[in-house]
């Protein structure tokens, strides 16, 4: 099992190869800084840098791009082994090869980001909940599962629809427990951190700021605003005319209001001081405007859906003056002199990479029909409640962007590589002639398999 789950976590990295370096993002260098500086960014949760800092040292990167490819590769291990009933080497490095040739699974394994463990998120709560796992397993997935829910915030509404298809899938009280547990751990995570960092008992102590950007992108908040202006005395009275603007060019546009005032004054951390304002304009928005919010929210969400190119995790812009700039402080020479070779920072990765990109939009399309098609007849198998779960969890990775944030390519290709994983294994499962309902895995009249293929499961 080991030499196979890591020459698996070798695949999935050959981006990076390819690259010369492991990918990175703008985003990027608020991880680094994390564990280097340390900072704690105001938009950005206490987790995912840890995690990087276990790799890399401030050595290398590559050690940190190798932990987190290990991870899914061991991750996808366990997942083949519940769905199917057993796993052999040959038989993981040939799935996970396909995810890698085929997906947007190792663009992101290989890149320095939370992004992945979207994907993560559903997998190790579907495991937990219905999964067979060994006592150590368990507490490891258990682990795992909170870990991949604490580094981004729209892993919570992830989790959140897992927990609800575990339960629409069982309609039993200790599976949908053992998947909410990694949840509950997140969110106390979160409160314990964000207390500590910004002296904020809170989830997101600064996340209206978000949803404000997109409610006045939308046009709900901007005509909340033309109605209560200037009798309302907030700050952005003073720039209706110029709204609504992009949600992004509100939040880090250096010309925004949020950025500079009506005087034309730069505002230090304006996306921290305008929080408060902010969090009552979206509130009063959703009171004088529901519908409007609703339909504007749909329709973010239905764009969100078919939206995931992986090309533009791929450009080099703005590095240099972000992930650059930490990996200059806090890594050797030679470390800075590899990141700058590498083709992503040349700017020539988008172009060699884009005849490799071209198989994942028609593999996604026809994974989605053959998926429902197989799931029809696989009613009451792990491969079909995988299945669903898998669309719920996709289903709510567009909610959480898109509609709550902004429609990018990005937060969709994150996350979109597991429905070929799962309508494949539904597919492994029919191909073997074993369609009919798997029993139940936590009876204790559950006829015993060798131990090699089926650990006992004892979850915590």
């Amino acid at each position: 099992m080991i030499w196979a789950v890591a020459g698996a976590a070798l695949l999935l990295l050959w981006p990076a190869v390819l690259n010369g370096f492991p990918l990175v993002f703008i985003d990027t260098v608020s991880f680094l800084a994390q564990t280097i500086v340390p900072r704690m960014a105001w938009d950005k949760p206490m987790a995912y840098g840890p995690f990087l800092h276990l790799g890399h040292w401030q050595v290398s990167l590559w050690g940190a791009a190798a932990l987190q490819a290990l991870v899914l590769s061991w991750l996808l291990w366990l997942v083949q082994r519940a769905v199917l009933g057993r796993i052999t080497p040959a038989a993981h490095l040939l799935a996970v090869g396909l995810l890698a040739a085929l997906t947007a699974l190792p663009w992101f394994a290989s890149t320095l980001m939370p992004d992945v463990f979207a994907g993560v998120t559903v997998l190790s709560l579907w495991l937990l909940a219905l999964g067979r796992l060994s006592r150590a397993e368990g507490w490891a997935m258990l682990a795992l599962g909170a870990f991949a829910v604490a580094v981004h915030l729209s892993h919570l509404v992830i989790a959140a629809a897992v927990i609800a298809g575990v339960l629409l899938l069982t309609w039993r009280l200790r599976p949908v427990l053992r998947a909410t547990a990694p949840l509950a751990i997140a969110l106390v995570f979160l409160l314990v951190s964000n207390g500590i960092g910004h002296g904020r008992l809170a989830i997101s102590p600064y996340g209206a700021t978000f949803a404000l950007a997109r409610l006045q992108a939308d046009g709900p908040a901007t005509a909340l605003l033309r109605a209560r202006c200037p009798d309302a005395g907030w700050y952005l009275c003073g720039f209706v005319d110029r709204l609504p603007m992009d949600s992004d060019q509100f939040l880090w546009d250096p010309a925004s209001p949020v950025a500079r005032d009506a005087a034309g004054n730069t505002r230090p951390m304006g996306t921290v001081l305008i929080a408060a304002e902010a969090a009552q304009i979206v509130a009063a928005t959703l009171r004088a405007y529901p519908l409007e919010v609703l339909r504007a929210a749909a329709q973010n969400l239905a764009r969100q859906l078919v939206t995931f190119r992986v090309g533009d995790t791929l450009v080099s812009d703005h590095l240099d003056v972000s992930a650059r700039m930490m990996v200059a402080e806090g890594f050797s020479a030679r470390e800075l002199a590899a990141f700058d070779a590498a083709m992503q920072m040349r700017g020539a990765l988008p172009a060699v990479a884009e005849p490799l990109l071209w198989p994942q939009a028609p593999v996604v399309a026809l994974s989605l029909v053959i998926g429902l098609w197989a799931a029809i007849s696989a009613r009451g198998t792990a491969a079909q409640k995988l299945f669903a779960c898998v669309l719920l969890g996709i289903l709510a990775n567009a909610a959480a962007t898109g509609a709550l944030s902004k429609p990018h390519h990005r937060y969709q290709a994150r996350i979109i590589w597991l429905l070929p994983l799962a309508a494949g294994l539904l597919m492994a499962r029919r191909l073997a002639g074993e369609d009919s309902p798997a029993l139940p895995v936590t009876r204790p009249a559950e006829k015993p398999r060798p131990a090699s293929s089926a650990p006992a499961r004892h979850s915590p």
